[in-house]
């Protein structure tokens, strides 16, 4: 073999390596996000949280039930205060709905919505109703490995594919390596700023699977604002028809 053959060789053998290593990263990437997403929802899900909306001079508390099914399919229900019960939100494929008992009205949720803030709080729309958005509607970029709280975590870039109807443009994940749960998550607007972060703590073993029971969010640019989920109960992988995911349900 010539010399300028063999170093045609070696190039070619070197940009392969580096593109089966950049399309090896890209696929685990994925399968963490996708395999982390299962893990946290399972095949359906059922759970009672409290959620505690802290500002610098004030807070308030509201308790909720919701359920999911799939990736598609979610309910999140109002129990307490008074003011509030009643209140629900609704997803069901590409297409969510709020609930607005007050004034007897379902409200159907567009994508310029997702980015209002859910019952006041510092998750919004896209957040709490659209979670599995994370999976299907971004590309995924693995980065070096990290630790976050004791806990051994993959670190992970998602970044939204053209078109997609989400409100962030890039979204950070901390991925526990054990229990595959998402341990910090960042959000980034469409000028690559740092909006959120969301935090998770106090794992627990509830309905037989690992769950962060403690979730804070907190915007970059409100210094003394915070939104905490606490999660009383859990259960997962049980039977749950699509039909109970309905308007109806919502106005029960």
């Amino acid at each position: 073999m010539s010399v300028q053959r063999e170093g045609m060789y070696k190039t070619f053998c070197v940009l392969a390596c580096v593109l089966l290593s950049s399309f090896s990263y890209a696929e685990s990437a994925f399968d963490i996000v996708q395999k982390s997403d299962q893990a946290m929802r399972g095949k359906s899900s059922y759970s009672e949280a409290t959620m505690k909306i802290v500002r610098p001079d004030w807070s308030r508390s509201m308790t909720m039930k919701s359920w999911t099914k799939g990736t598609e399919l979610s309910l999140v229900l109002v129990t307490a205060p008074a003011k509030d019960k009643g209140s629900a939100s609704l997803k069901r494929h590409r297409e969510m709905w709020n609930w607005v008992p007050s004034i007897e009205r379902v409200i159907k949720i567009a994508p310029s919505m997702l980015s209002q803030s859910w019952m006041g709080s510092d998750f919004t729309n896209d957040d709490l109703i659209n979670q599995s958005s994370i999976v299907v509607d971004y590309q995924h970029q693995l980065l070096p490995s990290e630790t976050f709280d004791g806990d051994k975590v993959w670190v992970i870039d998602a970044l939204a594919k053209p078109d997609a109807p989400v409100v962030w443009s890039k979204v950070r994940l901390w991925i526990s390596q054990t229990s595959l749960l998402q341990r910090k998550v960042e959000f980034y607007d469409e000028f690559d700023e740092l909006v959120n972060v969301l935090t998770t703590y106090d794992v627990q073993t509830l309905g037989g699977r690992d769950v962060a029971t403690r979730m804070e969010m907190q915007p970059i640019d409100k210094p003394g604002n915070k939104t905490v989920l606490i999660t009383h109960e859990a259960q997962f992988d049980f039977d749950i028809d699509d039909d109970f995911f309905s308007q109806q349900q919502m106005k029960a």
